[in-house]
């Protein structure tokens, strides 16, 4: 198994037990449970009961398997995914942030995908009034729970015909927002939208309020405000770049990337573990930051 068999009762019957009382003589698991509920407990416990328990091997392999579940007991907040479709140059849209669609249909079935492996999918205000998204999982896999889509909108620029709020009695949104138009929040209520009182400019607030509705893993779908705001508070544990054969140019044409940027190319991210993968003419970028 890839993670440390649990010795408590929570939702389901401790699976040690079921281990000892099926007769298995031997478990073979990579790394502990970082939950302080089960780290190593369910380790000794089976080695009480005469189990050999042999652990380490291909520990990276499971941590990647289970990367979402440790980050969350390990740093207390949801597992951040930062995925960005952009040109060659590194553009994200055509002048004046106009809607655009960069990608091939090859990576629009990945970013489903993607969507699907997440509890939730998180942009700015701007891509929410710009882009009128509808941010569903549309992979057609049956997920554990429904996707939420958050929007950082402290200036509260979400329209009430938007697609987001007029289907948020279906697929939950969450906006977080430190404004004081209280009409518009009330209505938004009323709509079914859950409105976090938050600034949403303070990146570890949002992700507490995340962590306090239990969503284990975000991902993080831009625009650039968002994008660069992530990266400067050092808080993404993944990236995915999906980079169209495709050059805009221009000076007004937004940067994937935004925020204050790396000051020296000591401090700039690194990417380890990376991954390039073809899908139609587009090339996905997914790695790690070292």
């Amino acid at each position: 198994v890839s993670l440390e068999p649990h010795s408590y009762h929570g939702r389901t019957k401790p699976c040690t037990e079921a281990l000892i009382n099926a007769g298995i003589r031997r478990v073979v698991c990579p790394i502990e449970d970082p939950n302080p509920l089960v780290s190593g407990k369910g380790f000794e416990q089976l080695r009480e009961n005469g189990v050999e328990v042999v652990t380490g091997i291909l520990s990276e392999e499971a941590a990647r398997l289970n990367e979402k579940f440790c980050v969350w007991h390990r740093k207390k907040r949801p597992f951040v995914h930062l995925k960005l479709a952009m040109s060659l140059d590194g553009r994200i849209s055509l002048q004046d942030s106009v809607s655009t669609t960069l990608s091939g249909k090859e990576s629009a079935f990945r970013v489903q995908a993607l969507r699907h492996e997440h509890d939730a999918i998180l942009v700015g205000g701007n891509t929410a009034f710009v882009d009128n998204p509808s941010l569903t999982d549309r992979s057609g896999k049956p997920r554990r729970r429904k996707l939420v889509r958050v929007v950082l909108d402290n200036r509260l620029r979400i329209p009430l015909d938007s697609t987001l709020v007029t289907t948020a009695r279906e697929t939950p949104v969450l906006v977080v927002s430190n404004s004081a138009d209280e009409a518009k929040i009330k209505v938004l209520l009323e709509t079914g939208v859950d409105v976090a009182r938050a600034d949403a400019r303070d990146l570890a607030a949002v992700l507490e309020e995340l962590r306090k509705r239990e969503l284990q893993s975000v991902l993080v779908e831009g625009g650039t405000n968002v994008a660069g705001a992530f990266c400067d508070a050092r808080l993404v544990d993944k990236l995915t770049f999906i980079v169209a054969p495709i050059v805009i140019g221009g000076h007004n044409a937004p940067l994937a990337i935004g925020g204050g940027g790396a000051v020296s190319l000591e401090t700039a991210w690194r990417l380890k573990d990376l991954d390039v993968i073809k899908h139609g003419t587009d090339f996905e970028f997914t790695g790690y930051p070292h």
